[in-house]
Formats: structure tokens, C-alpha cells, sequence
């Protein structure tokens, strides 16, 4: 071990520092849970079951309905869905006919939709019945050939020519037949980027690159996570890559039972808790906020919940000491992204949990923290630069862009365009991303810095920092606040509290007050959508 890998000091004889990663593809990481577990419940949706013997066949069944419509190895399916059983069916489906699935947040408008469709070559597409006029609507621009259409209340409609997704099942002409899979070199899954920085480009993640993260994430959890004993509940849309690897990919690995809902509903998750009683909740810091601020949230059992997995967004540490306070639960902010399947680092719970920091890197993962300007000096401990990584999760590339991959991936290191810096003990803290930072009389300001000030005033409920055009800094600081119900600070307050807790060059020029923020389905706030108002009202 290099003296610079120092936080593998810290990980017990028990979790491996490197892994021998299983030659191992999706649909045989099910079969083999299939086999031992074949009685457990692998989903609960609103109530209704499913073993895992009772998934292996809708997932087989689908497999062979996809080979009799003649999917080849290679092809693309698409999956446009919420949470919801056939979502799982569909996604090991596709993987076992040796299709790559094409997944798709259903709350794309027609124009994105159709770009990804095109982009991907789709021809089959597995869709929610109260989205498929969209697809409809753009179909004759694609290359789509099959629409599956997904109800979930029982409903009697027809869709033209297209099918229901249980007519779809029946109508396999043949039984499955097995296909060979190379994990190291098929592509699984085409994750698409949120498209921040221009278009939307699809990472390859193979079947080594999720299968390698699900195993890390076990490796590196296993401690706290029982085999065949866990109830996840899985409410981080599935296609998203973070709720794909730590809701669905490790409930099947773990034979754990994937409590499934297919929004963020605060009464409807509550309840759910109180029914299904569930050990593990992977969320967001959103999700948090609204269980957190919710007057009776004691009273629903989420104190069956022992660990919360934090993802997608940072954590801001007054509410992660909120959260904490009344569950009594423990969460473990991690980080990761598409491009790397998505998990390369997560607190430890053998270890200090540091709040504010996303931790450290999972079995295999190396990282280091490189200079903006040249992208290759290593900066010393504590300094600021970009987050490079390498590990066997980090994807093969973009999909049909190999500019874009060569700009990412540099002698084996992913470059993740976030900026960050690690302690003495490795732990990383993400400060922002590159795009992200604002110049403002020559001083650079990290968003990040200024929010976590603002969640710790006693009104704020959420809060988010962009940088707005100024005639004399160049760029000045806006803060735009959610304030807690029955709190009501003004402008003034917010800056004079700013002024007393940090830099004068960070506080905020301008506050401005909303009901709520733009954000992302899996419940991210959209810095993004807010900058965009900006520019749009300066043209």
C-alpha cells in the first residue's frame, strides 16, 4: 500500500482493501440468489409480494418474449417506468436476452426523449401507460419498433397495435435461451448524464462495472447488512444510478426484500415504514429534510430504520444532526456518479463518520486530488482541486462519443469535474462542482460553503447559492430560501447572520424567498434551473 493511500488504515482485518471481483454477469448474480433464497421475498409493492423463484420467472419470461420478437445480443432496450415490479422484471429481462437497457426518467419532455431514443438506437421501449403518448408522439422520429405498455392499476385499455405488458409476456413463440455474456466487455446499462453540460451523453456500464460495485458496497457494508434478512426500502427512482445499485442491484445480491414505492410521497413513505418496517432507507438529502420537518414523524416507527444511506446531493451537517436526532438512525453520506456505477466513496461506520465529509473510498477505489490548471499534479492534503478515480466500477465510456470519453477517462483515471479535498485520514469533502464556482472579485466561492451557513440559521429549511452577473465583481452571490412553516426571516436578517458567520466576499447580495426549489425526480436540488432563470431574464 502507497504511504498516499492512507485511508486504508483505517478499514478492519475483515473488509478486504482490494477485491478479487467475481467473472460474473448480472442475470447470474440473480440466479444464484434465485437458487439459495428461492422462497425469501425479493419485492413488496403497495402490499402485493413477489418471491424471488416468482421474479426468476417474469424475468425469464420476459428474456424469451424479447428473443421472440428477435432482440439480439447488444441491442437496446429502453425502460421508462417508476419504481414498480416491472421495472425489475424488464431491467434483468433485457440483460438476460444480452440486451443493454437504455434507462430513461420518465419525466424527460418529448424533445429529450426523442434524443435519447435516436442517440441509443432503441427499438424496444418498456413505458408507464400515462407516458406513452409521449413516446407515441415522438415514435415516428425513432427508431422505436416495440411499445410495452406498464399499467399499474388493472385497467382494460388497448394500445393500438402496441402491448399491455402482460400480453407482452404472452406472447413469447419460444422458451429463453441461454445467452453467453462477457462481463468485462458487454455493456449493461446506458446511463445517460443529466445532459448539465451540454448533451446528454449515455455511460457504459458493464456488467463487471455494476456487478464490481454492488460487490464493493457489500464488501465495505457487510458488517451491517444481514444476508436474507435486510428490508430495503427503495423509493430513489431505479433510474437513477444510485437507486439501481443501492436499492435494486444490492437488494438482489443480498437476497433482501426491495420495499418499493414509486415516488416520494411523505404520508404515503411514512406510512409504508410503519407497515413494512424497513432496516435500510438509501435517500437523499431532500427525503430527509421532509421526514425531518414532518410534526409526527416519531409516531410512524422510523425508528426501525438503522441505516440511511445519503447520496446524490451533499448532506448539510445541521440536518444530518437533525435527521439523526429523531430516528436514531445513522447516515452515511457517500458520493459517487454515473460514470463509476455509482458508489466510490461512503463514511465509514468501522470508522469516524466525519459530517460534511462523503468519506472514504470503497475496497478497490483509488483517488486523488489533482491540480485545476495541469489536471496531473497531486495538490497537497487539504488543498482544493479536481477528483480524479479509478476503480473497477468506472464505466468503459460514452456511448457513440469518443471525444468526450478521451476528456474524461486519462490513463485509466476517471475525471469527475468536481472539485474537492482529502484530509490526513483520506477522507474527501467535495466542495463543488468545476461549473459551479463563482468568481467574484477574483475570489472563488464554492456554493457549497455559503449553504452550509445558511441551513444552520434557525429559519432556513432549504437553501441554494448560484453566482448572478455584477457590473463591478463580475459575478456576485444570490441565495434563494425555503423557510421553515410559521418562520419568516427577512433579506435583511439572512445577510446581517451571513455577515457575522463567515467571509464578507461569500455573504449573499441578494435573498430571495421561495414557496419551493426546482428539483431533479430523484429529489436533487437543481442549481442548474435556477442559473438558467437567471440568464433567460438577462437576454
Amino acid at each position: 500500500m502507497s504511504q498516499r493511500k492512507k485511508w486504508l488504515d483505517l478499514y478492519p482485518e475483515n473488509v478486504a482493501k482490494d477485491l478479487e471481483i467475481p467473472k460474473k454477469s448480472l442475470p447470474e448474480m440473480l440466479g444464484e440468489t434465485v437458487a439459495k433464497y428461492p422462497d425469501h421475498k425479493a419485492l413488496s409493492f403497495f402490499g402485493r409480494k413477489l418471491t424471488y423463484r416468482e421474479l426468476q420467472g417474469g424475468v425469464l419470461g420476459f428474456a424469451a418474449a424479447l428473443q421472440s420478437k428477435g432482440v439480439q445480443k447488444g441491442e437496446r432496450v429502453a425502460i421508462m417506468l417508476p419504481n414498480c415490479p416491472q421495472y425489475v422484471i424488464s431491467y434483468y429481462g433485457i440483460l438476460s436476452s444480452g440486451g443493454i437497457v437504455t434507462q430513461i426518467n420518465p419525466m424527460l419532455v418529448e424533445r429529450e426523449l426523442e434524443y435519447i431514443l435516436n442517440d441509443s438506437g432503441t427499438e424496444t421501449i418498456i413505458v408507464l401507460d400515462a407516458l406513452y403518448p409521449k413516446v407515441k408522439n415522438v415514435q415516428e422520429n425513432t427508431s422505436v419498433k416495440n411499445v410495452i405498455v406498464v399499467s399499474l392499476q388493472p385497467s382494460g385499455q388497448s394500445f393500438d397495435s402496441d402491448y399491455t405488458f402482460e400480453s407482452f409476456l404472452a406472447s413469447a413463440t419460444q422458451s429463453f435461451t441461454p445467452v453467453e455474456i462477457e462481463p468485462e466487455h458487454d455493456v449493461a446499462i446506458l446511463q445517460y448524464t443529466g445532459g448539465t453540460t451540454g448533451r446528454s451523453k449515455g455511460a457504459m456500464l458493464t456488467h463487471r462495472n455494476i456487478f464490481a460495485n454492488v460487490f464493493q458496497c457489500y464488501e465495505f457494508f457487510k458488517d451491517e447488512m444481514k444476508i436474507a434478512q435486510e428490508k430495503i426500502l427503495t423509493v430513489i427512482p431505479l433510474f437513477h444510478v444510485f437507486g439501481m445499485t443501492s436499492c435494486m442491484n444490492l437488494s438482489i445480491f443480498t437476497a433482501a426484500e426491495s420495499i418499493m414505492l414509486p415516488r416520494f410521497e411523505l404520508e404515503e413513505v411514512l406510512n409504508t415504514i410503519k407497515q413494512e418496517q424497513p432496516s435500510i432507507f438509501p435517500g437523499v438529502p431532500t427525503m430527509y429534510v421532509a421526514i425531518t420537518n414532518h410534526p409526527n414523524a416519531e409516531k410512524y416507527g422510523i425508528d426501525s430504520i438503522r441505516t440511511c444511506n445519503s447520496g446524490s446531493a451533499p448532506m448539510p451537517v445541521e440536518l444530518l444532526k437533525e435527521f439523526e436526532g429523531k430516528t436514531g438512525s445513522k447516515i452515511l453520506e457517500g458520493y459517487g456518479l454515473s460514470e463509476a456505477s455509482p458508489t466510490t466513496h461512503c463514511n465509514p461506520h468501522f470508522a469516524d463518520r466525519k459530517p460534511g465529509s462523503v468519506g472514504i473510498g470503497v475496497p478497490s477505489t483509488d483517488y486523488k486530488i489533482v491540480d485545476l490548471a495541469d489536471g496531473e499534479t497531486e495538490v497537497p492534503v487539504g488543498e482544493l482541486g479536481e477528483i480524479i478515480i479509478k476503480g473497477p466500477q468506472v464505466m468503459k465510456g460514452y456511448w457513440n462519443m469518443p471525444e468526450e470519453t478521451a476528456a474524461t477517462l486519462k490513463n485509466g483515471w476517471l475525471y469527475t469535474g468536481d472539485i474537492g479535498r482529502v484530509d490526513e485520514e483520506g477522507y474527501l469533502y467535495i466542495v463543488d462542482r468545476k461549473k459551479d464556482m463563482i468568481i467574484a472579485s477574483g475570489y472563488n466561492i464554492y456554493p457549497r460553503d455559503v449553504e452550509e451557513v445558511l441551513y444552520e440559521h434557525p429559519s432556513v429549511q432549504e437553501a441554494v447559492v448560484i453566482g448572478v452577473p455584477d457590473p463591478y465583481r463580475g459575478e456576485t452571490v444570490k441565495a434563494v430560501i425555503v423557510q421553515k412553516a410559521g418562520k419568516a426571516a427577512t433579506e435583511e436578517e439572512i445577510i446581517k447572520y451571513c455577515k457575522d458567520n463567515m467571509a464578507a466576499y461569500r455573504v449573499p447580495s441578494i435573498v430571495e424567498f421561495r414557496k419551493e426549489l426546482p428539483k431533479t425526480a430523484v429529489g436533487k436540488i437543481l442549481r442548474r434551473a435556477l442559473r438558467d432563470e437567471v440568464k433567460s431574464n438577462n437576454k
